[in-house]
């Protein structure tokens, strides 16, 4: 199947965003072969740029390196599917400035939600920067859970473990495009969370 088979926006109500560059990733999976899903922040400005467009698309390459950095000798985007690694983003449109908006991040956390119940066996959730985070704390908190990802900084959070519907959840920064190459520091704790995500099923 195909995720955006199963996941579509419904009224594009968010005024932030480009809804002429939504995206659902439409790659062939197997859902119940996805361990790890890996969720960034919004779709790639140019389609040619998205997880899923080539291997030397922005965002493919980026998450490719950070893979490498963690240990795992990936060379393709299909060879993480076929590991079981699902990437996606909280925002299915591309933004159309720096930020985005809580209701916007709201809006959209509830295709996030649709596409998480795609995967029965999954055991990592990877949070790449604040506003995954913060889509996946809105999931929950419509749910009627408490928050899966307490307040404050990325940073100071990593050191716990956290947990959300059988899935250890790991709250680190964002890899996909060219913020990966800016804060080596950043780059060696998303390796370091992509490392124990792998490990948990090595």
């Amino acid at each position: 199947m195909r995720a955006s088979e199963a996941v579509a926006c419904p009224d594009f109500r968010c005024l932030d965003v480009n809804h002429l560059l939504y995206s659902v990733p439409d790659v062939r999976i197997v859902p119940d072969r996805m361990t790890i899903v890996v969720v960034s922040e919004a779709a790639a400005m140019r389609r040619e740029d998205g997880f899923y467009a080539s291997d030397r698309a922005v965002f493919a390459e980026s998450t490719l390196e950070a893979f490498r950095d963690a240990g795992a000798n990936a060379t393709s985007i299909d060879e993480l599917l076929q590991r079981g690694v699902y990437l996606t983003t909280a925002v299915k449109c591309a933004k159309t400035s720096y930020g985005l908006q809580t209701n916007t991040i709201k809006a959209c956390s509830e295709l996030l939600a649709q596409e998480l119940t795609l995967f029965p066996n999954l055991r990592a959730l990877l949070l790449m920067g604040d506003v995954a985070i913060r889509a996946v704390n809105a999931i929950a908190r419509r749910a009627g859970e408490p928050r899966v990802i307490p307040a404050g900084s990325t940073y100071k959070l990593r050191g716990a473990e956290y947990a959300w519907r059988g899935a250890r959840v790991f709250p680190s920064y964002l890899q996909a495009g060219p913020s990966f190459y800016m804060e080596r520091s950043k780059r060696r704790m998303i390796a370091e969370d992509i490392a124990a995500a792998l490990a948990l099923v090595a």
